[in-house]
């Protein structure tokens, strides 16, 4: 089934965050920003106010790489899947999406930095905090002081995590288990942030290892 274009021939596009499913922002596509993102592998859109296409991130380098452009059932939707190259929203927050309604009383606007009910955002979200903490001139922080003191420190962590968290397993509750899970994981962060490996290489690793039998993939593993 075609593209069905409105009639100014235009479509909404809703860009997602290809690792974490996180949904971005939402703009207007026609067919000439369509096969401009198609063929140049990043994200154009068509401004209404503007009357043009533009390309996401053309002032501010927070651009979109795309990976995949869906549509829905009806054809009257676009679903660009993509990797985004800093904030998706020009305030500077992760994601459009970041104002969340409050009661439909009051209603109240209560602003975050997106929705976190996608668990890979989750973690980013997190990750970037960790990030953040590493790269400031002047923090006094639990993290800084750890990446302060090097690998030797965030080692010894994460071994005295696993081996709180294995105690759990075996002897404690659902709740300390989850407790201690999420203080291995937070370690596990600061640790990838000391080397400078982003969450985008675990992700693509697990993919990559989805479908594959434990016993074929570490046969696989280069030694070293």
């Amino acid at each position: 089934m075609p593209i069905q274009w409105d009639e100014r021939g235009l479509c909404p596009a809703v860009a997602q965050d290809a690792v974490t499913g996180a949904v971005l922002m939402v703009a207007w596509m026609n067919a000439d920003s369509l096969a401009l993102t198609r063929t140049s592998g990043t994200a154009h859109f068509y401004s209404r106010s503007r009357g043009r296409l533009w390309q996401k991130g053309e002032t501010s380098g927070n651009t979109l790489a795309v990976r995949e452009v869906r549509y829905d059932c009806d054809a009257d939707t676009l679903l660009v899947l993509c990797d985004p190259a800093g904030p998706a929203c020009h305030t500077g927050r992760t994601t459009c999406f970041h104002n969340v309604l409050g009661s439909l009383a009051d209603g109240a606007v209560i602003p975050d930095d997106g929705h976190l009910g996608v668990p890979a955002a989750a973690i980013d979200q997190l990750a970037r905090t960790i990030e953040a903490r590493r790269d400031a001139t002047a923090t006094a922080s639990y993290t800084r002081s750890l990446l302060d003191a090097g690998m030797p420190k965030i080692l010894a962590k994460l071994a005295e995590e696993q081996t709180e968290l294995a105690v759990e397993l075996e002897h404690g509750t659902d709740e300390r288990v989850v407790a201690e899970a999420a203080d291995l994981l937070y370690h596990l962060l600061v640790g990838l942030a000391a080397r400078r490996i982003p969450t985008a290489q675990l992700y693509a690793e697990l993919e990559r290892r989805a479908g594959t039998s434990g016993h074929a993939e570490k046969a696989a593993r280069k030694p070293g």
